[in-house]
């Protein structure tokens, strides 16, 4: 591969997700996704027996100095009262913390080689698209090496832009989401109110959760 042929675009958080299972009921049948002075927090279900929660904790923080007492004590102070009085707690199964990141490399071809899911981008947890982009790669690239085969060669030579098109625009809705929900500590006072109101004009305009459930759930195919 020739120096310079890629170029990576990329942003690192000042902050990451300490995640805890547990074989708990969830503490909803929706996800909860929760901003609160303290930082982020997201209460996921695996099954309804058994439950996935995260903190968001700065990037200098370990896992070890997280008891299990600990995890649930600050859980319970970033829910809302009534959801945090009926949290059903236990043993942690498994407690890890993950950085959050952002990256895009460009372009997703050289020759023979092509690149896909986590070798091309990574998205912030937040937005839920790592795997939705994974597989979107796959169907693209799938589709372009049949086509090959049977001599049409146009599917593998618009890989790269067809694919940069979809993983943009899950990037960005990616990005707004971490940005919306989180804690920054060099967020500025108009920052904040601004990011407040961004937060209340989603909660409360039909035409803003029209826009976040396109791309929450994923945006369509263009072939």
């Amino acid at each position: 591969m020739p120096r310079n042929a890629i170029t990576n675009y990329e942003r690192v958080y000042p902050f990451g997700w300490l995640g805890l299972l547990s074989d708990t009921p969830p503490a909803s049948e929706e996800l909860i996704y929760v901003k609160n002075e303290r930082g982020f927090a997201l209460c996921s279900m695996r099954s309804h027996t058994r439950s996935r929660y995260y903190l968001q904790v700065p990037l200098s923080e370990h896992v070890e100095h997280w008891a299990d007492d600990r995890f649930w004590e600050e859980l319970r102070r970033r829910l809302d009262p009534q959801t945090a009085e009926t949290l059903v707690t236990g043993p942690s199964i498994e407690k890890s913390i993950a950085p959050l990141r952002s990256f895009v490399a460009e372009p997703l071809r050289f020759g023979r080689l092509f690149l896909a899911g986590d070798a091309a981008h990574i998205v912030p947890p937040t937005g839920a698209k790592g795997l939705n982009l994974a597989a979107s790669d796959v169907r693209y690239l799938a589709r372009g090496l049949i086509d090959f085969y049977h001599g049409d060669a146009n599917g593998i030579d618009s890989y790269s832009e067809r694919c940069l098109k979809r993983i943009w625009k899950a990037e960005r809705f990616s990005w707004w989401m971490t940005m919306l929900l989180h804690r920054f500590p060099d967020t500025n006072a108009f920052d904040q109110k601004a990011l407040e109101a961004e937060l209340d004009y989603v909660v409360h305009s039909l035409a803003a959760r029209t826009t976040l459930a396109e791309n929450y759930v994923g945006l369509a195919f263009v072939d």
